[in-house]
C-alpha cells in the first residue's frame, strides 16, 4: 500500500492499518480487563500466564519455563516466589540435576487456574461476541499460527524487546 493510499478512505487511516498498533491496542484492552480478573483470584497476569505454562508442560525447569513464556529468568523467579507463597505452585529439586528446580502446580493452583480461566474465557467471549463462530475459529487459528514460525522469522534472532525484563534498580 502506498503512503497516500493509507489515509484515503481506509478504515481509520494508517494507525488502524498498522498490525503493531492493532495488536498493541488489543493487548492493552485485554490486559486491563484480565488483570482485574486474575487479581480476584490472587494472581498477577504474569502469574496467571506462568501457571498456565506450568500446567501445559509439567516438570519443566525454570529455565525452560522462562523461555516458554518470554520472561527474563530473574523476573520469573519473582513470579514463582509469588505463586509459591500463595500455595499455587511448589518447586522441588530436579533428580537429574540438583541445581535445577522443577515447578509443579499444587491442587490449590489447579483449582485457582480453572476458576481464573473461566473468568478469562468470559472476557474473551465478550470481546469476540460480534464475530461469527467461523470468524472466531479463523481468528484463533491465524493468531496461533502467527505466534509460531512466522513471528520467529520476522524476529530474525533478535532479542525480545517486549519480553518481561528484570526490574531496573
Amino acid at each position: 500500500m502506498a503512503i497516500s493510499d493509507a489515509s484515503e478512505g481506509s478504515s481509520g487511516g494508517w494507525l488502524h492499518q498498522d498490525l503493531h498498533w492493532v495488536f498493541a491496542r488489543l493487548k492493552q484492552g485485554l490486559a486491563t480487563a484480565e488483570t482485574a480478573v486474575v487479581r480476584e483470584h490472587g494472581m498477577t497476569l504474569w502469574g496467571y500466564t506462568v501457571l498456565m505454562a506450568i500446567v501445559d508442560a509439567p516438570a519443566r525447569t525454570q529455565l525452560a519455563l522462562a523461555q516458554a513464556v518470554s520472561v527474563d529468568k530473574s523476573k520469573l523467579v519473582l513470579i514463582l516466589d509469588e505463586l509459591e507463597s500463595t500455595g499455587l505452585v511448589r518447586r522441588r529439586p530436579d533428580p537429574a540435576d540438583r541445581r535445577a528446580r522443577i515447578i509443579e502446580v499444587t491442587p490449590e493452583g489447579s483449582h485457582t487456574l480453572k476458576a481464573a480461566r473461566g473468568d478469562i474465557e468470559a472476557i474473551e467471549n465478550q470481546l469476540l461476541a460480534g464475530l461469527s463462530p467461523s470468524a472466531r475459529t479463523g481468528l484463533q487459528s491465524a493468531l496461533q499460527h502467527l505466534v509460531g514460525e512466522p513471528i520467529a522469522r520476522v524476529e530474525d534472532g533478535r532479542p525480545h524487546e517486549t519480553a518481561c525484563a528484570p526490574d531496573q534498580a
